[in-house]
């Protein structure tokens, strides 16, 4: 079989003394970096040690202010809404530069690294909402594959392996006004350049109802199922659809709705576990363990077979208490992987 590979969504949690107003601020103002540059170094270089394949940058940015900050930026546009080559930096990729030279150093390899852009559809809602502009959401695509192209170019100690497209309100956002063929026109544009320079592109979906679009999308060729924390998703997922299409499966094997899987242990002990946090490590030691996982990739393979490309949590890990509650769950998924390839 071809491998799976263990990939991440990106987001992660603060280390302890670092607030979410920090970290904001140190965007901005790009006053100290050599603090922020070894915040998200520290936090990559986790997702490496536990196991990660093709690990993600962490994500400590809004997910939307991140893009819109640059697109919003007159002196950033050619146009309104179209943002210039060289102004479309993912600013943790500079980062995480010195991560990937000692990988590279250390193993004699090249890493491979995930990206995650948040895709025009969100984009376009946040500033726009349910107004239907399909030359602005184009616009907004076309930026979108400014920053993927500036990323893939300026990559120096790794390579990028895997391109998402972020698009959570596909499919759950009832302002969302554009067509199927508008979507994928767009989403079309937005993933051109990481298609051209041979990057695997991947769509995140938190509900896979229009799951098709992204099947008819020419340059997307993975589609993510957040399936460990709703399994009845892949009743959605036509098999013959993937095939004809040329379509692989991400699949979320690791539940990260850290809220509910507190909200178990709560009822459990009749407590707080936020508060009485001495139960929060059964999260990753009676919930979310090796054996667990190893089982729902074991099932999905039966169904779906070669066609599972990419595994991992359903979703980032930002909201999780801690670093180190959220690492033991990446080596338990890296864990269960190892479980399943030797079952087989």
């Amino acid at each position: 079989m071809d491998e799976i590979i263990f990939d991440d969504i990106g987001s992660y949690p603060l280390p302890e003394g670092v607030s979410k107003e920090w970290v904001r601020n140190a965007f901005k103002t790009r006053a100290e970096d050599e603090k922020l540059f070894t915040v998200i170094n520290d936090a990559f270089q986790q997702k490496i040690d536990a196991g990660v394949e093709a690990p993600t940058y962490p994500q400590y940015q809004d997910m939307n202010e991140q893009f819109l900050k640059v697109i919003r930026d007159s002196n950033c546009c050619d146009s309104p809404f179209e943002v210039k080559l060289e102004c479309a930096r993912i600013e943790e990729l500079e980062a995480i530069e010195k991560v990937a030279k000692a990988y590279k150093e250390h193993f004699g390899e090249t890493l491979k690294v995930r990206i995650c852009v948040t895709g025009p559809t969100e984009l376009y809602l946040k500033e726009f909402g349910g107004t239907r502009y399909t030359d602005i959401y184009s616009l907004f695509a076309k930026s979108v594959n400014n920053f993927v192209r500036n990323s893939m170019r300026s990559a120096k100690h790794f390579k990028i392996a895997t391109v998402s497209i972020d698009e959570p309100s596909i499919g759950l956002n009832p302002e969302l006004a554009f067509d199927e063929n508008d979507i994928i026109s767009a989403l079309t544009d937005a993933s051109k350049a990481a298609s051209k320079w041979g990057a695997d592109v991947e769509i995140h979906l938190h509900s896979p109802l229009y799951y098709n679009f992204a099947c008819e999308t020419p340059t997307i060729n993975v589609i993510g199922v957040e399936s460990a924390g709703t399994p009845s998703y892949l009743e959605l997922i036509d098999k013959k659809m993937l095939e004809n299409t040329d379509s692989f499966l991400r699949l979320g094997i690791a539940r990260t709705d850290i809220f509910s899987l507190a909200g178990v242990l709560n009822e459990r002990y009749c407590t707080n576990i936020w508060k009485d946090q001495q139960y929060l490590p059964e999260i990753v030691t009676e919930l979310e363990t090796p054996a667990i996982i190893t089982k729902r990739l074991k099932l999905a393979y039966r169904r779906f077979g070669n066609l599972i490309k990419y595994v991992g949590p359903d979703c980032g890990l930002g909201a999780w208490p801690n670093q180190r509650i959220a690492f033991i769950l990446l080596s338990n998924v890296a864990q269960g992987i190892r479980d399943f390839r030797e079952s087989l």
